[in-house]
């Protein structure tokens, strides 16, 4: 089916030096991607073992860079969106004995690095959340203070928050801390999302179930892969050509609306970007 308007993948990850990296871009042009949300990497995964707040900088680093090489190979662009990976909290008080306060207080020192490059550009939201798996609540509450801390830097540098968090649909009360904070609960993102997310604004898993149940309601929504550019796991979550084969199959059942709501209007409300202006004729 013909359509000639911008598809945006809102969460994949790319890694230059261990993974597909550029390739991975290249792939989701040829299968008509035009934009990407790119988000870095765990710290962990890129060779950083943080025990400040300036050790997360090569990790953010590192990610505006591959963003750079990516935006050169598609019709669009990419933006980073860069944070501390919740899952953190656990590498450092299960394996480094670290206190859950300690490792709180580290982890917000890593966002307020990554608010840097929010308030001064690239990054056009910051990454934070909370563990998606069982937890003791010293650290539940640490993650909790974390990310409200996120949205307290979201809502000072005008940017917005993606969150990596457990599985749920009813996400109404971390959208009120958000908008204690000063960040509306419409610039909060949660990615690994079903259709039916209340609370925030959902990143939908681009499964025709999900997605069939985000476009039916009429709400704002994102498509995302996930996809890990891990060597080590090359099957895990969606590949680069899902989000652009599902937009063509969302158009074939007539959610042309949907497709336009998830691609235009949601990014230009959540990130304030425009992927119609900046997508090459």
């Amino acid at each position: 089916m013909d359509y000639d308007g911008p598809i945006l993948d809102d969460h994949l990850h790319l890694d230059p030096e261990h993974g597909r990296g550029i390739e991975a871009v290249r792939e989701f042009a040829r299968s008509g991607g035009t934009h990407l949300v790119v988000v870095n990497k765990p710290s962990w995964h890129l060779g950083a073992e943080p025990e400040a707040g300036e050790d997360f900088r090569p990790v953010f680093e590192t990610t505006i860079g591959i963003v750079e090489r990516a935006t050169a190979e598609l019709p669009g662009r990419a933006w980073p969106v860069l944070g501390v990976h919740p899952g953190l909290v656990s590498r450092l008080v299960d394996e480094r004995g670290v206190a859950p306060a300690e490792a709180r207080d580290l982890m917000q020192a890593g966002l307020e690095i990554a608010a840097e490059y929010a308030a001064d550009g690239p990054a056009v939201a910051l990454k934070s959340g909370r563990p998606h798996y069982e937890v003791d609540d010293a650290v539940w509450d640490a993650s909790n203070a974390v990310m409200r801390r996120a949205f307290e830097l979201g809502a000072e540098t005008g940017v917005a928050v993606q969150l990596h968090a457990e599985a749920g649909e009813d996400f109404t009360q971390v959208g009120d801390w958000a908008e204690d904070a000063g960040l509306s609960r419409n610039r909060v993102v949660k990615h690994y999302a079903e259709g039916g997310l209340r609370g925030v604004v959902p990143s939908v898993m681009s499964e025709r179930e999900r997605l069939e149940v985000a476009a039916e309601r009429g709400e704002p929504f994102l498509m995302e892969t996930d996809f890990v550019d891990d060597p080590d796991r090359p099957g895990a979550v969606m590949g680069p050509k899902t989000v652009p084969r599902r937009v063509r199959w969302l158009l074939e059942e007539g959610y042309d609306e949907a497709v336009r709501r998830a691609h235009v209007d949601t990014p230009a409300e959540v990130y304030g970007v425009d992927t119609v202006g900046t997508l090459s004729g």
